[in-house]
């Protein structure tokens, strides 16, 4: 039997704004996580890409006096240099925008057809006399029919988490010109989602891997009834265009998620790999990170396409919360909508990976970032203890002992030591970072604590053999915590790796010997901030 070959993505970037810092909460997750698969030898590639279709791109665009491609291509080279400055390690970062998103949307489409489960229907819908054109869901606006909240969507109620019709809005506006709409029919495509809710309810219940609420949220939704699904949108539109159809396009949402498939099979093709691995083979398994805002469309339209069409379905859809700045939703007014690059201006992206690993947890409760907590949490645990505890060990190891490590000291912070880390390693693996994070900084309390007691400076003078080999069992735990802390800040491992005179350390280093082994110049890993002061 062949070894899996693990597929894992984030959900993409819509192409029409920058990333921000509630953005990256997703990506750092799901990088920590691609990164401790890699550390631990399993084989897996981390594929993602630019959501480039839909409206808002179509109309943004035309605001810009620009075309819709021009438009993409610059948030592209974006994201791109904003991703690779916070070490986001993706394996292929693809576009909606390609042939093979094209090839796949009209094959999942022909066979989702030739099955049944596409269906024509004329609909009333949502249209802008002035605007001269049909409106999608974010450009319509109105009272929730639900619970009545103001200023909601057409396609869903933030306050109340429904979804329905634009044409269900209560006092609906056009938010393009604010005038009001009407109603007017045209013909749509249809999946028939309803037919699917057995096999949905049988995949959900089975799946191990769902988060309880999770479940229990798509159970609830399966339970009051599936509404099938308008997969077509009229023009103007950018998108791809329905086969045998010429003012007809695929709704965003049915090529998007196709974009996975579309980047995994770009990059198995330039590097020789096999598309049918991930998601044709019984060994494949795909892993879906998402924000609970995308609940709806990946536990339900997304694997019922996926039954219809023939491929294999996610094994795991791990869903995060959102990003709070002190208890409230980013905002621009308040002066907390913070993007990555006016992160990156003032600090270093490792501060805030370290930041989110030790607040992410299998909960989709939201993750909240509090300027003196930030500052309170990297001066103490990231430079107090795992920098502290490197520098210190370190420096008077080549001082007194010329950079050279010995046999380590026996002692029972070893067996502790080994237990936290298989600890540690269930954390990584069912993305707890928090208690991973949690148990790292409790080596390094153990460590500092064995270093100060050993009292080195002391008893040098009088144990001098005794003191190399606990400075020597120290060294070592700092090695240890380096490979337990590569996939939450890569490039301080990266720098600590080179101080310890080590590279490329993998999981299966842990608790081996450096008996003779010779380190590298010591240096301070990071430095203290002084304040947090990009939230107003």
């Amino acid at each position: 039997m062949c070894a899996e070959k693990i597929l894992v993505t984030s959900a993409l970037p819509y192409a029409n704004g920058p990333i921000h810092l509630g953005h990256m909460v997703e990506y750092i997750l799901t990088d920590i996580y691609c990164r401790f698969l890699r550390l631990t030898a399993r084989d897996c590639i981390f594929c993602c890409a630019d959501d480039t279709h839909g409206a808002p791109i179509e109309i943004n665009a035309r605001k810009l006096d620009i075309s819709p491609e021009e438009l993409i291509a610059r948030y592209y080279s974006e994201h791109r240099e904003d991703f690779e400055r916070f070490h986001i390690s993706f394996d292929s970062y693809y576009t909606t925008n390609s042939p093979e998103n094209k090839a796949f949307s009209d094959l999942i489409f022909t066979r989702l057809k030739e099955r049944g489960d596409i269906y024509k229907q004329v609909i009333e819908l949502t249209f802008c006399p002035e605007c001269k054109r049909f409106l999608p869901d974010r450009y319509v606006k109105g009272k929730c029919p639900k619970c009545g909240a103001e200023d909601q969507y057409g396609d869903n109620c933030e306050a109340c988490n429904s979804t329905y019709n634009t044409t269900d809005l209560i006092l609906p506006y056009c938010a393009i010109c604010h005038s009001s709409p009407v109603r007017k029919e045209s013909m749509h495509y249809f999946f028939s989602l309803s037919r699917y809710s057995i096999l949905l309810k049988d995949w959900i219940i089975k799946n191990k891997n769902i988060q309880p609420e999770i479940r229990n949220y798509v159970l609830n939704w399966i339970e009051s009834g599936l509404k099938d699904w308008d997969i077509s949108r009229d023009e103007p539109y950018f998108g791809f265009k329905i086969a045998g159809e010429d003012t007809k396009y695929y709704y965003v949402w049915l090529d998007a998620p196709i974009g996975y498939m579309a980047s995994c099979e770009h990059y198995c093709r330039e590097k020789g790999l096999s598309f049918d691995d991930y998601w044709l083979n019984p060994q494949g398994s795909v892993r879906h990170f998402i924000g609970k805002d995308i609940i709806y469309f990946h536990f339900l339209f997304w694997p019922a396409m996926l039954m219809g069409s023939g491929f294999n379905l996610p094994d795991s859809i791990f869903v995060h919360g959102f990003l709070t700045i002190k208890g409230e939703k980013m905002s621009k007014s308040r002066g907390t909508f913070i993007t990555a690059r006016q992160y990156l201006d003032r600090y270093p992206a490792s501060l805030l990976r370290f930041y989110y690993a030790l607040n992410l947890t299998r909960s989709i409760s939201d993750l909240d970032l509090d300027g003196q907590d930030f500052k309170e949490k990297i001066n103490g645990e990231l430079v107090g203890n795992i920098s502290n505890l490197a520098y210190r060990s370190m420096t008077f190891l080549a001082k007194h002992f010329n950079s050279r490590l010995t046999v380590p000291a026996s002692s029972d912070i070893v067996n502790t030591e080994q237990d936290k880390i298989r600890s540690i390693y269930n954390h990584y693996d069912s993305c707890h970072l928090r208690n991973a994070v949690k148990e790292i900084l409790e080596i390094g309390d153990i460590g500092n604590k064995y270093f100060q007691d050993a009292e080195p400076w002391k008893n040098i003078k009088t144990d001098r053999v005794n003191t190399w080999r606990g400075l020597s069992l120290v060294i070592q735990m700092v090695r240890d915590l380096t490979v337990c802390l590569k996939p939450a800040i890569p490039d301080l491992c990266v720098e600590m790796e080179a101080q310890l005179g080590l590279k490329d350390l993998k999981w299966q280093d842990i608790g081996s010997s450096l008996e003779g082994h010779a380190i590298g110049q010591p240096r301070p890993l990071v430095q203290r901030i002084d304040a947090f002061d990009l939230i107003s």
